[in-house]
């Protein structure tokens, strides 16, 4: 039988509770899943039955998600996958397999039991390679890369093929302030590697989609980061919501009992404009840097005193700067900035290269770095045609998650199942900054 010409696709994500985390009790007492099969067993057949039931991939309304499209989701993502229990494995391998997907596991370091999972599936995509990025770091996150082709390519009209690269992650939980720093490094990271990746391969500017739980709203400085270059959110964009719009939508009740909106599928087109990687990373971490001084009632002026320490003059010496970041718990622990780093933001801050940041700079580089949101303009004078993808529909399971309400007889996961639809579309090709 030919395979099917295929312009379109669905991807989800969801993070499936690992059973090594999930807590219960059981007879009087506190346990994990993973300590009762037949508890963890049960419930991931059930969220099997929920991935590749027909009704799985998005409706075409985002209130009927029962609606059968005879379709399953073409693209699988999946975080807190307990890769450390071989029956499990095995369970999802099984089905996933028989269901026409290939598969993808990555575990986290140092044995910590869960990972990731991506799934394809073989109808729709051919792999074209796949890479595991480690980010050894102290929550032992990893990522991973599918760079992917549609079957077959898109043939009509200059023969435009439709290659993207999906990147499935689960970031570091905020359990507190300090690891703010540590979440943007993670993002900076992941897109390092896609950059690196297309720029060892030689590769003309491709869709990205970056699936996985960020254990962010679109209130933090990991959000912000990922507009500036030029990403949008695959739900908001579907529903027509701003960055304004955090309360809308919900999609993890965490182990604090808050409800928040946590997982994304974020889409990067190739036409969009796009800040050069480490002028969105520094005007991140000066973004956060910034948020600590104003937690502590600082003005824009008193920072200016702060940083320039004991110098009599009006500027800011390195010196100064090194010691601030120190002061803010930036610096001077395993998991803060590293010289390296630091240096790299004094470069950024020392627009005029003099060795000293002066008052201007340090109001357009530190107190408002450029503006962290993502440029309203596209690529629009490209010579070249290329194939992007505009978001049709996302839904959210359960379906109270898209009015930001959590049900109490949901019991498949802590968070919500997030279903993406995109199309191709035809677009003016960008550069890589």
């Amino acid at each position: 039988m030919a395979k099917r010409r295929v312009s379109s696709f669905t991807c989800t994500t969801f993070n499936i509770l690992a059973p090594i985390y999930k807590r219960l009790i059981h007879e009087d007492h506190a346990c994990r899943e993973s300590e009762i099969k037949a508890f963890w067993l049960a419930r991931n057949q059930r969220i099997l039955d929920l991935l590749l039931s027909p009704s799985s991939s998005s409706s075409s309304s985002s209130s009927s998600h029962n609606n059968n499209n005879n379709n399953n989701s073409s693209i699988i993502c999946l975080q807190e996958f307990w890769v450390g229990n071989e029956e499990l494995v095995n369970l999802y391998h099984t089905r996933l397999a028989a269901a026409g997907y290939i598969i993808f596991n990555l575990a986290r370091t140092n044995n910590r039991g869960d990972g990731l999972l991506t799934a394809v599936h073989k109808d729709y995509f051919q792999v074209i390679d796949h890479r595991d990025f480690l980010f050894n770091d102290f929550g032992d996150r990893v990522a991973q890369l599918l760079h992917v082709q549609l079957i077959p390519p898109f043939t009509n009209n200059n023969n435009l093929s439709q290659q993207i690269l999906i990147v499935n992650t689960h970031l570091l939980f905020p359990h507190d302030s300090s690891m703010c720093l540590e979440r943007l490094r993670q993002v900076y990271k992941i897109l390092q590697s896609v950059e690196a990746y297309q720029k060892e391969n030689n590769l003309t500017p491709l869709p990205i989609i970056l699936c996985g739980d960020w254990n962010g709203s679109k209130r933090g400085h990991v959000y912000k980061f990922l507009r500036s270059q030029g990403f949008v959110s695959s739900y908001d964009t579907a529903h027509h919501y701003t960055d304004a719009d955090a309360h809308k939508w919900v999609s993890h009740r965490n182990h604090r009992g808050n409800i928040c909106g946590v997982d994304f599928i974020w889409l990067l087109n190739p036409n969009k404009y796009r800040k050069v990687l480490k002028t969105s990373w520094s005007d991140a971490v000066f973004g956060l840097f910034k948020y600590h001084l104003r937690r502590a009632s600082l003005t824009e002026k008193d920072a200016f005193v702060i940083l320039k320490a004991e110098n009599d003059g009006d500027y800011i010496t390195y010196t100064g700067f090194c010691e601030a970041l120190r002061q803010l718990n930036f610096t001077g622990h395993p998991n803060g900035l590293s010289k390296e780093e630091t240096k790299d933001l004094w470069v950024q801050a020392d627009i005029d290269g003099n060795n000293v940041i002066d008052y201007k700079e340090f109001q357009q580089r530190i107190w408002n770095p450029s503006r962290c949101e993502q440029p309203d303009e596209d690529i629009v004078n490209g010579t070249r045609l290329t194939i992007g993808y505009s978001v049709k529909n996302a839904v959210l399971y359960p379906s109270e998650a898209e009015k930001g309400m959590w049900p109490d007889d949901y019991s498949l996961s802590d968070h919500a199942r997030l279903t993406v639809s995109f199309s191709a579309v035809r677009m003016p090709c960008s550069r890589l900054p």
